[in-house]
């Protein structure tokens, strides 16, 4: 067991995916291809401004990537919708194991760090509950760039106080888990849909399934 371990949010807390219902009832039949959509866009965009170097916030690239998702699947989308599902962002559902395991973790420094904006990840922890559960919820607002740069990562380190080969971080984002690995962290990949490694040059230390895998 490592120091500290420090979790992404979006795909390892919260399922992202509990947009899909409020997008089904928008439009019948479309809602898991819209949903798939969306979520491809929100990342596309972030590597895509950091290496642009214009940043925004998740935030508006969230609502960018669900007008462009929209517009390519030829849906309406009214304003009074994009307000719906941009505050169910603000309430996504925690994956099943995710209570049990903080529960577990208890006592252990924890924190989590993101792409989500303040505006997004602090109703969202709090909305769940959360706010007790972490030590620090890290955004990487403060710098202004998006992971998988090497400069978020070390937002852990300097906010936990604790050298990188003693943090564990934790991310059902394989390119975020190698990012991680690539910056020296001990990584824990769920991989929940039993997806090949990205061929990225380096491996996490530990694969697992669920939460409950990494618990002490």
């Amino acid at each position: 067991m490592t120091d500290a371990l420090v979790f992404d949010a979006y795909g390892t807390l919260f399922n992202v995916h509990s947009v899909l219902a409020r997008c089904e009832q928008f439009w019948p039949g479309k809602g898991a291809q819209l949903s798939q959509l969306w979520r491809a866009k929100q990342l596309e965009y972030t590597w895509q401004r950091s290496l642009m170097r214009r940043y925004l916030p998740f935030s508006q690239l969230t609502k960018d990537a669900l007008e462009y998702a929209c517009e390519f699947l030829q849906l309406p989308l009214e304003e009074k919708q994009t307000e719906l599902l941009m505050r169910q962002y603000l309430d996504l559902e925690t994956f099943p194991d995710v209570p049990a395991a903080l529960r577990a973790l208890k006592g252990h420094k924890l924190a989590i760090l993101t792409n989500g904006s303040p505006d997004m990840i602090g109703p969202l922890v709090a909305n769940r509950g959360m706010e007790m559960s972490f030590d620090a919820v890290l955004s990487v607002d403060a710098l202004q760039v998006f992971k998988p740069a090497p400069q978020v990562y070390e937002l852990a380190v300097t906010s936990l106080k604790t050298p990188r080969e003693r943090i564990g971080f934790v991310s059902s984002n394989c390119w975020d888990a190698l990012g991680a690995k690539c910056y020296g962290f001990t990584v824990y990949w769920i991989n929940r849909a039993g997806a090949p490694v990205d061929r990225l040059g380096f491996q996490p230390d530990k694969i697992v399934t669920g939460l409950n895998e990494i618990l002490p």
